[in-house]
């Protein structure tokens, strides 16, 4: 298994759509396996084939407190059960470090295929469906921070990109003295 890397906002690849995926092989087997560990190495409950820059309809997320009840969802689509809405203080691992009130549709319903090509339906509530609905807007082009004002979005780029010239301006300087 290999550590991918995420790609951070504003990352332009991280607006683009996914395409369905139709090929239930062993490299999928191995993405599948891969986007986990990144996941779990990186403290997060959920992550989409889009955030590894892999443009592909799957998503991947554990909800549970010991981290071991893996969920695989391919192709996924949701339908809303309760139009309730729930609000959730909502991070990102390609916004890190910030976090944002969103509301969501409380309860869904999520048809998709699992990792052996079979297709189920499952009815989620709370965090998992908050957690399915933010990572299928990854696959459809579309951030959390898409949710808030464009004044908290504009501020919350502007940090993560210089952080991203920061980290850059270290790795060149480490490269120079080697």
């Amino acid at each position: 298994m290999a550590k991918l890397d995420i790609l951070e906002f504003p990352d332009p690849r991280l607006r683009t759509k996914a395409t369905p995926v139709t090929v239930f092989d062993s490299k999928l087997e191995a993405l599948i396996d891969d986007m986990f560990e990144t996941m779990y190495e990186a403290q997060g409950i959920g992550l989409a084939a889009t955030q590894v820059n892999v443009h592909k309809r799957l998503l991947v997320i554990d909800v549970s407190e010991n981290r071991d009840t893996p969920l695989v969802f391919i192709n996924p689509e949701f339908e809303i059960i309760e139009h309730e809405l729930c609000e959730y203080d909502e991070g990102c691992l390609s916004v890190p470090g910030f976090y944002e009130t969103v509301s969501r549709p409380q309860k869904i319903a999520v048809t998709a295929t699992d990792r052996t090509g079979e297709q189920f339906t499952v009815a989620a509530e709370g965090i998992l469906a908050t957690c399915v609905q933010h990572e299928i807007d990854h696959l459809d082009g579309k951030l959390f921070v898409d949710y808030i004002s464009t004044l908290k979005r504009q501020r919350i780029r502007s940090k993560l990109e210089k952080e991203h010239k920061k980290s850059e301006i270290g790795r060149a300087s480490c490269r120079e003295r080697v």
